[in-house]
Order: structure tokens, then sequence, then C-alpha cells
């Protein structure tokens, strides 16, 4: 017999997630809610068909303990990769400036003919980065140690 895995389970684990549906994109959507990252960290190479954000995410998946432990939120940088690319569109971001930090406010797929479809990205401040995708294909990987979060709090959003 087989277990779910809970939420908890990746609380202390660097998390390595892949999504290959609309239903396992909206659980890296919950993770990557509030990340934030420079332009600079965003890269798209045609010929690998491949998008990739290094992103500061909060640890979603360890705030409750956190808090009940009197410890600071943590982020952590992540990789976030989108496979299958065969085009880049971006609204609201002005890629000129290296000094903009984007933040995440969610990811959602956009289906079209067949698998094909769109991941967007959508950004604080009404900006979108939306990927065209021959297949829906997003992975999310933790890269470093979790670290405080620099504001000592976990953002919040009104109900």
């Amino acid at each position: 017999m087989t277990q779910d895995a809970r939420f908890e389970d990746g609380a202390e684990r660097p998390l390595q997630l892949v999504a290959m549906d609309p239903d396992d994109l909206s659980v890296l959507s919950a993770l990557v809610q509030d990340a934030v990252f420079p332009i600079t960290e965003m890269t798209w190479s045609a010929r690998k068909r491949r998008l990739g954000f290094l992103v500061n995410r909060m640890r979603w998946e360890d705030a409750p303990n956190a808090e009940a432990r009197g410890r600071r939120p943590e982020r952590v940088q992540s990789l976030l990769v989108i496979e299958n690319v065969l085009g880049v569109a971006s609204q609201g971001v002005d890629r000129s400036d290296k000094d903009t930090i984007l933040s995440v406010l969610s990811l959602t797929f956009e289906p079209g003919e067949d698998a094909e479809g769109y991941v967007v990205l959508t950004l604080a401040g009404d900006g979108a980065i939306r990927a065209q995708v021959e297949a829906l294909e997003v992975a999310l990987r933790d890269v470093t140690r979790p670290y405080a979060a620099v504001s000592g709090k976990a953002p919040r959003h009104p109900d």
C-alpha cells in the first residue's frame, strides 16, 4: 500500500518537484507565491527550449512550524524551470532595468491545442511572463540552505 505525501513531509528537506499537469502546477504555484528574483536571474535558452528563474522563495511548507517554534520565517533559493518552451513574452516587465526585483503572485497554465498551452507567471505590479509550451513540464528545486527572511516575517495576503 502506498501513502500520499503530506505537506509536512517537506518541512526540513529541500524540495524537488515536477508539475506535469495543471493540478501539479497549482502546488508549485502555492510554493512560489511571494518568491522574489532579480530580473537578471531569468534565463531563456531557445536552443534547449528552457526558461529558468533563480528565485528566493518563502518556505511556505515550514512557515507554520517556524512561527510555532518562535523562529523567523525562512526563504530558500530555488530553480524554477519551464521545459518544452517554444516562445516567451512579457508584459509590464522592463527587461532593460537590470536593478528590477520581481515578485511572483502565481503560476498558472492556459491550455491550448492537444498538450500545448501557456505557462503564465503572474507578477506583482501587473507584470506577467508567458511561456508558450509544447507540453506542460515545470520543475522546482531548492538549491541552497534555507535562510531567515530578511523582513523577519512571512508576507500576508488579505482574505
